[in-house]
């Protein structure tokens, strides 16, 4: 009798400590609360707009992004009609650098309405389908080898660039029905993995300025260690997410970016700080001692639809995602505007709580739009 109710307790306390380990956090998000605050920030974008070139260029593209992500989860006509308003203000055009992957990031938001929206003949596709033609088809000085610069010796030699294109060429391709332009995509994306994807750390240096050979003279942090810009991976990481919503089921390349996608999170998720948000020297914390929102948006929605998507285990990834939230929702001030965000740049730098970016509010409402869709 004894032994049995010993046998007894040791069940219930492995039980309770399987359900301490394995049970999701208590804490429930406010689905509501989240929708006003990503339109509270996208309101307060709207009314400040910023962008590096034009209205058509690479900032507002991941800001655009952002907009289309937001719509697809809460279906709120406020963002169809900030995504309406933007084409039809740009003449659905591209930014004029055709050579350039961060010239027609914008185009997703285009694209978007084209596959979404119900009014027939509202988005002119003509300006997108050539940016397409004469970036992947036609001779340019990077894809040719042809700058003078040796860094730019291919078409996406800089790894935000895997964000910029391959999501909106895989949204073309499936609005059109034309593989060929996914094979191209992976022709062109495979490439700028070969060059700059750690197969160690998995993660990717910004661009070949920062590929470490164990040299001396090699550029690292103060700690020693490579180099991994965190918003530069949170292109990569939230461009694989964009890719794989819209790559069909059977591609034949499909794997590689599953593979590519299981990789990058774990590290993400292993480095992750205790309060939540990335820093922007991923394995040099202490160079800035703070959270960033532009990264650590990305690395929310990418992980967060990882989850949704049943390609990593909840009960792994949403203690991940949870506390990354709750860190991005105390970034958003009284006024709807987000901080902590990294200026535009290549490399890691410090933010503020008053630093600020289209792109960074796109990141947020990426990281919403998905935190939504978790049951």
């Amino acid at each position: 009798m004894k032994k049995n109710q010993t046998f007894r307790n040791i069940v219930t306390l492995s039980i309770i400590g399987i359900l301490c380990v394995y049970t999701v956090p208590a804490q429930q998000f406010d689905k509501k609360e989240i929708e006003k605050a990503m339109v509270r920030a996208m309101e307060w974008q709207e009314a400040h707009p910023i962008f590096a070139l034009a209205p058509t260029d690479w900032t507002n593209g991941a800001y655009q992004v952002g907009i289309a992500r937001a719509h697809k989860t809460t279906q709120n006509q406020i963002f169809l009609a900030a995504l309406k308003n933007t084409g039809y203000r740009n003449k659905w055009k591209t930014y004029d650098r055709y050579f350039h992957a961060d010239d027609v990031t914008v185009s997703y938001g285009y694209l978007y309405l084209e596959m979404n929206d119900t009014r027939k003949n509202y988005v002119d596709l003509k300006p997108t389908e050539t940016f397409i033609q004469k970036h992947l088809y036609e001779p340019n000085k990077w894809r040719d080898g042809t700058d003078k610069d040796p860094i730019k010796n291919m078409l996406w030699w800089w790894c935000d660039a895997l964000f910029m294109a391959p999501p909106m060429l895989t949204l073309y391709a499936n609005h059109t029905g034309d593989m060929k332009h996914l094979d191209t995509m992976h022709k062109y994306y495979t490439e700028t993995y070969n060059l700059l994807y750690d197969k160690e750390e998995h993660l990717f240096a910004r661009d070949a300025r920062f590929l470490w050979k164990g040299n001396a003279d090699d550029l690292k942090e103060e700690n020693g260690k490579k180099i991994f810009w965190s918003r530069g991976n949170g292109w990569v990481l939230g461009g694989l997410a964009l890719l794989l919503d819209d790559m069909p089921k059977d591609y034949k390349h499909r794997d590689f970016y599953v593979s590519l996608y299981k990789e990058m999170a774990l590290k993400i998720k292993e480095i992750q700080p205790e309060e939540g948000l990335w820093r922007t020297s991923l394995l040099s914390p202490e160079s800035f001692d703070h959270g960033e929102v532009s990264g650590s948006g990305f690395y929310t929605f990418a992980l967060t639809w990882g989850i949704n998507n049943g390609i990593l285990d909840k009960t792994e990834y949403l203690p991940v995602v949870t506390k990354a939230w709750s860190a991005l929702a105390k970034c958003q001030q009284d006024t709807g505007m987000v901080g902590w965000v990294q200026n535009i740049g290549a490399s890691p730098e410090p933010a503020t709580v008053d630093s600020w970016q289209n792109f960074g509010t796109g990141a947020f409402l990426m990281a919403g739009s998905e935190i939504l869709k978790l049951n």
